[in-house]
């Protein structure tokens, strides 16, 4: 029952169908131009495919004419010198054809679907950067690389489909209707009554095969997330040893995605056995009454000729329309998803101005409230203030709210009551990137980018200079190991690098922040899967960088926090202690049980 109303829930109206077409035309703006191109090559080639059935038609006609004159016994004439020049012409015309179409199929390949394709995935990535951190969370990153990969790659392709394959086939199947009837109007009655019943069944069979398309879209997505996964934890895979589970996952969804495969593949697959059918049907009718016509005298063998050519150059665009349509599923599928991500609610950037330069570090937490899920409250009423200069520590078991407090700070979500305030100013009423400029941060994660020392470390401030650069490092303690790397500040580096430890990697994003220069800042203890000495020394450069500032530090291990200003114990959401170290020591409750089970472990 659940995958019948799944598959009830993927299913598209036809005015849904038709809008996801529109938009995929107005997303191709740019390269209107080249698809206008496009149509011009297009009616050459038609004209191409017309002429040349007619030409050997006529040049049928004079090989006919001239054997029964050579049978009566009349005037021979040389049969070279009269079609010679029509041969000639007739070469060049599918010369011409074969070289504009494949003109054209560079044009839509290179300059049509390749430029498409780049617009929608910068198109997609800048959407991505303005929506809200929620969706990040909520989001595998499988599906995210799915859909910027395969479901562009498929509307690229549309593309192409709908203007080389739907409208040249559309537009060969008119002009070719019109030279069929012209050239005898009763085998031309024959070719053109197979249409509507190609072209039904065509477009019956590719709806057939749509929510099939889907499911295997989905279930790629759902591969791609689970090779992220093992990648990503290799080696805690290895540890565990569970690289059989890992199979077992992986070849659970591939066996999914390639049931699901095989059934689109089946019904899309019996478009073209349908056609190929018709055609054969059509073929066989047309050779029975040209045949008969001609055995009567009241039709030339060359109509006859030309009537076959053009029957069969009928069917290659209903062929391609039919392939068309399949394409144009897979294409809905694709584009659908990618809609809906380019359709999301971007976060609001918030009105309001603010300047660091005047912020004195003042924070206030007044009875917020907050929560993921409507339906779970986190946070229900937490209020505290951090004067300027002071550091707040935030402790509390996984799960208890200290993340959350940080990304309300970071304005990353909205509050649902209450309020936050800077300096005695609204945090809601602020611009959230002005907002943003304000903290600098330093996480239990580091994180740097493939590039050069010198710009990791001026991530927050591209346009810092060399020198303001290195006395940010030299502050934060990891000038010295700088220049002994082969470059020095110029050396590359990346996330995967090896040349780094993990305390020298968190050395340069303390430099990274202490460059910024900004008043508040935000800590996620940073010492921990370090070795002593690095953890001393990091240590340092946090204590110099938190001097001056408002800092809020999440802390894991309570004795880096034992010279904070104020401690707030953190409990399902809610402060149920806070006060200095000694005094939530004497107060012998869960804080305190909190260091002297972390103190037992070290013991």
């Amino acid at each position: 029952m659940r995958r019948k109303r799944n598959n009830q829930e993927e299913s598209l109206t036809g005015r849904q169908r038709w809008a996801i077409y529109r938009k995929l035309f107005m997303e191709a703006r740019p390269i209107w131009k080249w698809l206008a191109l496009s149509c011009f090559l297009c009616v050459i080639i038609i004209t191409c495919a017309v002429l040349g059935p007619k030409l050997t038609g006529e040049i049928t006609n004079e090989i006919c004419d001239y054997w029964e004159a050579k049978v009566s016994g009349g005037a021979l004439w040389s049969l070279a010198g009269d079609i010679l020049p029509e041969l000639l012409v007739l070469l060049g015309v599918y010369v011409l054809g074969s070289a504009v179409r494949y003109g054209n199929m560079y044009l839509m390949n290179n300059m049509v679907s390749r430029h498409y394709t780049c617009a929608i995935r910068i198109r997609m990535s800048d959407k991505i950067q303005r929506l809200p951190v929620k969706f990040v969370d909520g989001t595998p990153v499988g599906q995210i690389l799915e859909q910027m990969t395969d479901d562009v790659s498929a509307m690229g392709n549309s593309i192409h489909q709908i203007v080389d394959t739907l409208m040249q086939g559309l537009l060969q199947i008119v002009f070719i209707a019109a030279a069929l009837l012209a050239e005898d109007w009763r085998l031309g009655l024959i070719v053109l009554a197979t249409t509507p019943v190609s072209m039904l069944l065509s477009v019956l069979i590719s709806n057939a095969s749509e929510k099939y398309y889907h499911s295997m879209f989905q279930e790629g997505a759902q591969l791609y997330s689970i090779v992220e996964e093992g990648y990503t934890n290799f080696s805690t895979t290895k540890a565990y040893n569970l690289e059989q589970a890992m199979e077992e996952k992986h070849h659970g969804v591939n066996q999914r995605q390639r049931k699901v495969q095989a059934r689109a593949a089946f019904i899309s697959g019996l478009v073209q056995p349908v056609m190929v059918l018709t055609n054969a049907l059509t073929y066989i009718a047309v050779n029975l009454l040209g045949g008969y016509l001609v055995v009567k005298g009241s039709l030339p063998v060359g109509t006859v000729v030309t009537v076959i050519l053009f029957a069969r150059q009928f069917s290659a665009p209903l062929e391609q329309i039919s392939d068309g349509f399949s394409q144009m599923q897979r294409t809905t599928a694709a584009a659908r998803r990618v809609f809906r991500l380019l359709d999301m609610p971007e976060e609001d950037p918030r009105r309001g101005d603010v300047s660091p330069e005047c912020v004195q570090g003042k924070v206030e937490f007044r009875h917020v409230a907050f929560s993921y899920d409507p339906q779970q409250p986190l946070i229900r009423d937490l209020s505290f203030t951090a004067e300027p200069g002071q550091t707040i520590a935030i402790v509390g078991p996984t799960g208890a709210g200290k993340t959350t407090i940080v990304n309300l700070l970071m304005s990353f979500y909205d509050i649902s009551g209450g309020e936050i305030l800077i300096d005695g100013r609204s945090l809601a009423d602020m611009n959230r990137d002005q907002a943003r400029e304000l903290f600098a941060m330093v996480l239990q994660e580091t994180w740097l980018f493939r590039g050069t020392v010198a710009e990791n470390v001026a991530y927050g401030r591209p346009d810092a200079t060399r020198e303001e650069i290195v006395r940010a490092c030299d502050e934060a303690y990891c000038d010295h190991f700088i220049r002994t790397l082969p470059q020095g500040y110029d050396t590359v580096i990346g996330d995967e690098s090896t040349t780094l430890s993990g305390g020298q990697k968190q050395l340069l994003t303390i430099a990274r922040a202490v460059l910024t220069g900004r008043r508040l800042l935000i800590l996620d203890e940073a010492t921990s899967n370090v070795d002593t000495r690095t953890e001393i020394l990091i240590q340092k450069a946090m204590d110099k960088l938190m001097r001056g500032r408002t800092c809020f530090v999440i802390a894991h291990r309570l004795s880096t926090i034992v010279g904070a200003d104020r401690i707030l114990v953190i409990r399902n959401g809610d402060i149920v202690e806070q006060g200095t170290h000694a005094q939530l020591l004497a107060q012998k409750g869960f804080y305190a049980d909190l260091y002297a089970s972390q103190y037992d472990k070290a013991m």
